[in-house]
C-alpha cells in the first residue's frame, strides 16, 4: 500500500518545482537574448540609430548597397540604417543644427561598421574582383589597396564613433559638389587636395593639375570639416568625409554586431 506524503513532503516538491521551472525559464531566456548567431546579436545600449537621434539627416548607406569599392553588399550591413554611439550622435546632433542655419542637411553614407564588414574587405582586397574599378580606384591597381592602407584589418568605425557624410543643399535639392566622391581611394579625397585646411585657403596646386578641385569645391570640404571639428570631431588626413569623435568612449573596443 502507497504511504500518502507528509505536508513537509509536498512543501519540499513543490518549492523543487518552482525552482526547476524558473531555471529553465532563466536558461531559455539567457538563449534568446544572448545566442551567438548573427540572427539575434542586438546593438549595446550605448548605440543609437541616427535617424532617430538625428531626425533632419539623409541616409545613404553604400555597404547595404551594390554602389560601393567592392560592388556587392557587406556582410554586416542588414539594413540600410546607420547607428553611432549616444556620444557621437549627440555632438552630430550639434552638427546638423549647425549646418541647417546654413541651408544645408548631412547626408550619412557610413557610421558604426561591423567587424565581420571589415573582414568582407579584407578578403575582397585578396580576389581578383575589379568591377567597380573605374568609378573607385581608377590609378591604382587593387594589389596596393592593402598595403597602402586604403583597406585594413581593423577599422574605427567599428568602434562607434565615426561617420562618413556631405552635405545636402536643401535648396537646390542635391548633394553639395565636393569635386570627388566618397570612398574614392586616390590623394584627390584628400582635405588638403588643391588647399590648406588649416587656414582654409584655396591654392589651385594639384598635381596632376588636370585632377584639381575648384575653389567653390574645396569650400564646400571645409564648411563640412569646420563644423564637424566644432562640435567635437576630428577629421582624417586621406579622406575629407570621415570624422571621429574626438572623445570617443569605446576607443579599444571593435563591435561586430550587424547594422539593423
Amino acid at each position: 500500500m502507497m504511504k500518502t506524503n507528509s505536508p513537509h513532503t509536498a512543501d519540499r516538491l513543490l518549492r523543487l518545482a518552482a525552482g526547476l521551472t524558473a531555471a529553465v525559464f532563466l536558461a531559455l531566456s539567457v538563449s534568446a537574448c544572448c545566442c551567438p548567431s548573427a540572427g539575434c546579436e542586438k546593438a549595446p545600449a550605448g548605440f543609437v540609430h541616427i535617424s532617430e537621434a538625428v531626425p533632419d539627416v539623409i541616409l545613404e548607406i553604400r555597404y547595404h548597397s551594390t554602389y560601393n569599392f567592392a560592388g556587392e553588399r557587406i556582410d554586416g550591413y542588414e539594413k540600410p540604417e546607420a547607428l553611432l554611439t549616444v556620444e557621437a550622435a549627440k555632438a552630430l546632433k550639434a552638427v546638423s543644427d549647425d549646418v541647417m542655419k546654413q541651408g544645408y542637411r548631412l547626408k550619412i553614407f557610413d557610421a558604426y561598421r561591423p567587424q565581420r564588414a571589415v573582414s568582407h574587405f579584407v578578403r575582397w582586397a585578396k580576389t581578383d574582383d575589379m568591377r567597380m574599378k573605374a568609378y573607385f580606384y581608377p590609378d591604382l591597381e587593387k594589389s596596393v589597396l592593402f598595403p597602402q592602407g586604403y583597406i585594413a584589418e581593423k577599422s574605427g568605425h567599428s568602434r562607434g564613433s565615426t561617420v562618413d557624410l556631405t552635405l545636402f543643399d536643401m535648396t537646390s535639392g542635391k548633394e553639395v559638389d565636393m569635386g570627388g566622391t566618397f570612398d574614392f581611394f586616390g590623394r584627390e579625397s584628400h582635405p588638403d587636395w588643391c588647399g590648406d585646411p588649416e587656414t582654409q585657403r584655396y591654392t589651385g596646386t594639384a598635381n596632376p593639375s588636370d585632377r584639381k578641385i575648384n575653389a567653390e569645391q574645396f569650400r564646400n570640404r571645409m564648411i563640412l570639416r569646420s563644423a564637424m571639428m566644432r562640435h567635437g570631431f576630428k577629421p582624417l588626413a586621406e579622406e575629407w568625409w570621415h570624422f571621429t569623435l574626438a572623445d570617443e568612449p569605446y576607443p579599444d573596443t571593435y563591435f561586430d554586431f550587424p547594422v539593423r
